[in-house]
């Protein structure tokens, strides 16, 4: 199956891959500036940018011929072993890039490492009750894991980088903070980049675990006695398939999007060295270090698509899987309620305000009645900024988001055309994301807002394909094809229900880092501009101060917080309203159900309530008892 369709695939991913590299080709013109200026400037910013110094820099780098000819001697340079010379510090590309993708990719197997164990911990409690053969019960105790790991997956990496640095690389001394030497220094960046992805990844699988603990196999095995630990082991591997796809995103995320983390630890990863060559728009560094992230990423996704193969094994093939995605106990609306009213009542308490009052006199004053929030370096007022950037930055995600949905659902549902594009979309870096979306639209609001956008559908598309292509294997949809129902009957009654329900809560938990995304390109200068009260800006603006007035950093944090812990206890509500069953117009004297004419009605079996209604049919023996 696999190489069914493996030739117009491997097309697709070469065409897109051209075409992303042809696009940041397109930077320096795009970003209507003179790219001879930017790169004077990044070589030397002290230096009078004469028009002879400028015309020497447009015939040094070939800028006249235009874009389509530097991207030719880019390439047969490239098919040769080279790709050229950085156009700011004159060294050669491929061994610096070299050099920085081997540091960001020690950098993510510490990251990996850290995640597997918060993985862990979140899904502990599912685990343990659904090994007892006692699965409904996560449901009642889901509101206090549920809090940390919304708390834990809508921190920001920077910040949660500037913490880890400042106490326990500064003040306490027990891990080094800045550099890349060795194992000591991956331990605290492994940490920053592997706690939220863990907690992420850890809602998604604590989200089928259910599913497959209520699966006959592990009825069977509970009720024979089969140790807990086998249990668990066998519904982890059930469950893995599905979030191989994100898993693989992940790994390309954590090798190129750890700008910040690699900014603050000063570690010399390939993150920041494509974010500096796009600020300076060194072509030929950004262009080699893309592609790096291309061809990592188009591995990724292969490799996740065979393991999500080998691990489901002939079972997707033979059609003998079942659904993990069945109406659950109704999740807790208490916990929802109250973070929406503490959500609300912030907001509310600092609309009254003035966000932008400047007191120099009360600069970085601690919390009093006066400011409950306490102000930041210019003497504003915290939680008026707090207050007044939420009604853009949320209203924006929230559009952002459900754009994402529909268009993650939609392209999911061709995996063939959506696999390659999904691999190549989360391969570009969050900055060249923005500058190439800024230089095509223009700097403004909805700028940022078209930045994410055009990159947050690609974990929900792929969410769904790995969905969509487990549910095509089950036993009643088998059974429903059999039966004569096509597939737009198939799509509508029986797969849409049972993929909608999960991207939906998977979308709501990705909402505070879309939130967060936008402002941080804002900051960037690609949307709203200082002193707009964003949350992404307050963040920035005040980590400098956060060791002097920690309350400017913790209190945006804290409703950002505040924020992943609505959207995650929200999300365990989202399911799709169980279908009711059509009463039958007509019934027999003897009251039986109706049926066609002259036709026999045979009443229906009696169900026997203590017994699970899996165990009541041949049940295949369990993983766990293979000997």
């Amino acid at each position: 199956m696999l190489a069914r369709g493996g030739g117009p695939t491997l097309l697709w991913r070469t065409v897109l891959a051209a075409a992303l590299v042809g696009a940041i080709g397109l930077l320096p013109w795009l970003s209507r500036t003179d790219p001879a200026l930017t790169v004077l400037k990044a070589r030397s910013a002290d230096r009078d940018p004469t028009p002879a110094t400028l015309r020497a820099i447009r015939d040094e780098l070939g800028l006249d011929d235009g874009p389509s000819a530097l991207l030719g001697r880019w390439l047969s340079g490239l098919l040769h072993g080279d790709a050229g010379t950085s156009w700011v510090s004159g060294a050669q590309v491929l061994p610096s890039v070299a050099q920085a993708l081997g540091a960001s990719l020690l950098l993510m197997a510490g990251a990996l490492l850290v995640a597997a164990a918060t993985v862990t911990a979140v899904c502990a409690r599912t685990l343990r009750l659904g090994a007892r053969g006692r699965p409904g019960a996560r449901g009642r105790g889901r509101g206090r894991g549920g809090t940390v790991t919304a708390m834990l997956a809508a921190l920001p990496e920077f910040l949660v980088a500037s913490v880890l640095a400042s106490v326990i690389g500064v003040r306490l001394g027990w891990l080094p903070a800045l550099g890349w030497y060795g194992p000591p220094w991956m331990v605290l960046p492994s940490l920053a980049l592997g706690l939220p992805a863990g907690a992420l990844l850890g809602r998604l699988l604590d989200d089928l675990l259910p599913g497959a603990f209520t699966e006959p196999w592990a009825l069977a095995a509970a009720a024979r006695g089969v140790p807990p630990k086998s249990v668990a082991r066998q519904a982890v591997r059930r469950c893995v398939p599905g979030l191989l796809p994100n898993l693989g995103l992940f790994v390309v995320g954590l090798t190129g999007g750890s700008v910040a983390v690699e900014q603050i630890f000063d570690i010399p990863g390939l993150g920041r060295l494509t974010l500096h060559a796009a600020l300076a728009q060194d072509l030929p560094v950004l262009r080699t270090g893309t592609l790096a992230l291309v061809l990592l990423a188009a591995a990724a996704g292969v490799l996740a698509r065979l393991a999500a193969r080998l691990l489901t094994g002939p079972a997707l093939r033979d059609g003998a899987l079942h659904s993990l995605h069945r109406p659950g106990p109704p999740a807790p609306r208490a916990l929802p309620l109250l973070y929406g009213a503490l959500l609300t009542a912030v907001i509310g308490l600092g609309l009254p305000r003035d966000p932008l009052a400047l007191d120099a006199l009360a600069r970085l004053q601690a919390p009093s009645p006066a400011h409950p929030f306490g102000t930041d370096a210019l003497g504003r007022d915290v939680l008026a900024r707090v207050s007044h950037g939420a009604l853009t930055t949320l209203g924006i995600a929230l559009a952002v988001s459900a754009a994402a949905l529909v268009t993650g659902l939609l392209l999911g549902l061709l995996p063939r055309l959506s696999g390659p594009l999904v691999d190549t979309v989360s391969a570009v870096p969050p900055v060249p994301a923005g500058l190439l979306v800024a230089g095509a639209a223009g700097s403004g609001t909805w700028t940022p807002a078209l930045a994410v956008g055009a990159v947050a559908w690609s974990p929900l598309a792929a969410h769904t394909s790995a969905l969509l292509r487990q549910e095509r294997a089950t036993t009643h949809l088998a059974a429903t094809r059999a039966l004569g129902a096509g597939r737009g009957h198939l799509l509508r009654y029986e797969l849409l229900p049972a993929v909608l329900p999960p991207v939906a809560r998977h979308a709501l938990i990705r909402l505070p880092g879309i939130a967060l995304g936008l402002a941080a390109l804002g900051f960037l200068g690609l949307g709203a501009q200082p002193p707009s009260p964003e949350w992404g800006l307050l963040l920035a603006e005040n980590q400098p101060y956060a060791e002097r007035a920690p309350w400017a950093v913790l209190f945006p944090a804290a409703v950002l917080a505040l924020l992943g812990a609505l959207a995650v206890t929200a999300a365990g509500g989202v399911r799709l309203p169980r279908r009711r069953e059509r009463l039958p117009r007509r019934r027999e004297r003897s009251g039986g159900p109706a049926g066609p004419p002259g036709a026999r009605v045979m009443p229906a079996p009696r169900r026997q309530s203590h017994q699970p209604d899996a165990l009541l049919s041949p049940v295949p023996t369990p993983p766990a008892e293979k000997r």
